[in-house]
């Protein structure tokens, strides 16, 4: 019998479970997925019973699918997807129709935000899009019992008739602090099952929250489908009790803020950090920032909160390139926030990316000498990839951007080069990109800086060396591919 007050959620792989222990992404993050662990918990708080399957965390996930729908026989199931995990959860979906044929499939999260209604058009097995936040509407959809569904706002569905209906955008969004912390408990293997970066965290056992949604600027490159042009943020206080939960309940010492601009509110960490100094939890915490929203009053308060290591989007060294996709594109300014962040004692993480609209070798080798140029503890670049919901999608999609495109979904991870600028070719963008890391990682300031993570991280060396062979391999692939 079908258990209508029920609903499996289900964090999709992304491609075949046999290459999850050859994925070096993989091996070096297992990032808990947020999104459904705070929706698990506002639904029962609304007495809405619903189990998580994160797949990226257990690969070989079928088989407890299977048997999940079997014996618990929910009416629901519901994918939070990325772009390149979107088709998994596709075939997922078509798993779950073949044992329950009556499931309503629900996917939401940025990719189907951003392409609403052509979702429905192209794939039979998706029943439901939910559009932004997730809590309130799938709680508002499973009460419903699928009837009335015009009543319920950020939904796509289908009508009787067949035409696809989107609702519209809700007026008034959900107050952060009236949502209970993400059901952690309902994560199998949690929290020693997810790992951040490798040299990323001091102290073991760690985890990542939210405390933002959304983000004031548009930076051509980043998704706006979910949250569109909404900022909204915890309080203070909600933070600090978030942290006590986590520590109290599952014993966390360092915790990483998953949110794409932690800082923007000056007031609310400023509290924050009092709450933490006056306060026993002796835990400590990453966060990324826009330089714009740092100051020497801030970086020091955050320090002695336990702030240890701070990442912020570089993006590219080449200037003019920069003011091509985001404002306030001054790299003087943001040489002299790393600076000053170095001297308040708290770690830099420079995040790159290679292979934007408009990119050169030349860029490239402006990139190199800036990041050269700043004293960097670490360092991530990532490959363009124009997602669907991001404003230079469309531009590129139009061919307004000259550039070639070759969309394919399961590869957009910001691992591959799917998008080559007009005047450069793909295989030589790899080879950049390659000979950028290893020259970066060869500096001998670089190698002593991380030789100092013994006593500073000694997790991560721990783990560097049980998964040795995997990274040898992986800079032995990539090193085949430079020659």
């Amino acid at each position: 019998m079908i258990n209508q007050n029920k609903i499996l959620l289900i964090h999709p792989l992304g491609y075949k479970s046999e290459k999850a222990d050859s994925d070096i992404s993989r091996i070096a993050n297992i990032t808990p997925p947020l999104g459904i662990a705070s929706i698990s918990a506002y639904l029962a708080k609304n007495e809405i019973k619903s189990d998580i399957i994160d797949c990226y965390a257990h690969p070989n996930a079928d088989t407890k699918i299977i048997n999940y729908l079997k014996t618990e026989t929910p009416k629901f199931i519901g994918f939070s997807c990325s772009t390149s995990t979107f088709l998994d959860g596709i075939r997922l979906a078509e798993l779950a129709k073949s044992i329950i044929p009556d499931i309503k499939v629900v996917f939401g999260g940025a990719h189907v935000s951003a392409l609403k209604d052509s979702v429905l058009k192209n794939f039979d097995a998706v029943d439901y899009i939910v559009v932004g936040d997730g809590e309130q509407t799938l709680t508002e959809l499973i009460h419903s019992k699928c009837t009335n569904l015009s009543k319920i706002k950020n939904i796509v569905y289908r009508d009787k008739t067949g035409q696809i209906v989107f609702t519209g955008y809700r007026k008034e969004l959900l107050d952060l602090d009236t949502l209970p912390f993400p059901a952690y408990e309902k994560l199998e293997g949690y929290p020693e099952k997810y790992k951040l970066p490798i040299f990323n965290y001091p102290k073991t056992p760690h985890s990542s929250c939210i405390s933002s949604r959304g983000c004031p600027y548009s930076c051509s490159y980043c998704d706006r489908s979910v949250f569109r042009k909404s900022f909204r943020f915890n309080s203070a206080q909600y933070l600090y009790d978030h942290f006590k939960y986590l520590n109290h309940k599952f014993g966390i010492k360092h915790v990483n803020f998953y949110d794409d601009q932690f800082t923007f509110h000056k007031k609310r960490v400023i509290k924050f950090c009092d709450l933490m100094i006056s306060g026993d939890l002796k835990m400590s915490f990453n966060c990324a920032a826009r330089a714009e929203h740092l100051d020497q009053e801030l970086v020091i308060a955050m320090k002695k909160a336990g702030c240890w290591m701070i990442s912020l989007g570089i993006e590219t060294g080449d200037e003019d390139l920069l003011a091509q996709h985001r404002q306030n594109a001054d790299l003087k300014m943001l040489k002299e926030k790393i600076l000053l962040i170095k001297n308040a004692g708290i770690r830099v993480k420079g995040l790159l990316m290679m292979g934007l609209p408009g990119e050169t070798e030349k860029s490239i080798e402006k990139s190199k000498k800036y990041v050269y140029s700043l004293p960097l503890d670490d360092f991530n670049l990532a490959k363009f990839t124009p997602f669907p919901g991001s404003p230079i999608y469309q531009q590129i999609k139009k061919g307004a951007l000259i550039g070639s495109f070759k969309e394919n979904w399961a590869k957009m991870d910001c691992m591959q080069f799917l998008f080559v600028p007009n005047g450069i070719t793909k295989e030589k963008l790899d080879i950049l990109f390659i000979d950028f890391y290893r020259s970066h990682f060869m500096r001998p300031k670089v190698i002593l800086g991380y030789f100092t993570m013994i006593w500073k991280s000694p997790d991560s060396w721990r783990r560097f060396f049980l998964n040795f062979f995997s990274f040898m391999k992986f800079i032995k692939n990539r090193k085949r591919l430079k020659d």
